[in-house]
């Protein structure tokens, strides 16, 4: 079924948005744009805070998902199942399951969501949702490697946000204050 699907986005194809898929899956090719983001968050001291724990999550994001999760499933990609679609990318020499893109990519939305980073996290979400959808439309990625990207990103989002919140909190501590959480 999850072929029939992928067979269905590539009836989509046109130059034009074989084009913008490729730009657009570019973005998160390693996790760049996210990193990026995480360096110019944490050298604006406003936002350290949000690129400390962007930081943290895509770390945790990066040794969960192509640390250990691609080689615990290794799932082989729609591109070596069904050889006869021309690949608009280079062929990823990796597993497929999870989409490292879109856990990244949704690792990062979670983080800045969890940092109240208001219009940050909205603009991630589309860029991770057209990522996400990229990697379907250029066949590297079944449905539910999509879906466990996503759902894996969460949680490293989640996991990043609240390791901040233990620091702070312990950090607090030893300054005898009173905590209060600001994720």
């Amino acid at each position: 079924m999850e072929l029939q699907i992928l067979d269905w986005i590539q009836k989509l194809r046109s130059p034009g948005l074989d084009f913008l898929m490729v730009q657009i899956t570019r973005l998160g090719d390693k996790g760049m744009i996210w990193l990026a983001l995480a360096v110019i968050l944490l050298i604006i001291p406003k936002t350290r805070k949000s690129g400390v724990v962007l930081t943290v999550a895509l770390t945790i994001d990066i040794l969960l998902c192509n640390g250990i999760l691609k080689h615990l499933f290794a799932r082989i990609r729609p591109c070596d199942v069904n050889q006869t679609i021309q690949l608009l990318v280079p062929r990823p020499d990796d597993f497929s399951f999870p989409s490292g893109h879109t856990a990244a990519s949704f690792c990062a939305v979670t983080a800045l969501y969890l940092c109240r980073e208001k219009i940050l996290w909205k603009v991630s979400f589309v860029v991770a949702i057209l990522i996400a959808f990229s990697r379907m439309y250029l066949y590297v990625h079944y449905p539910t490697d999509i879906l466990g990207g996503i759902l894996f990103g969460i949680c490293a989002g989640a996991l990043g946000g609240l390791l901040w919140h233990i620091y702070e909190q312990k950090r607090a501590q030893r300054k005898g204050e009173i905590y209060k959480c600001q994720l």
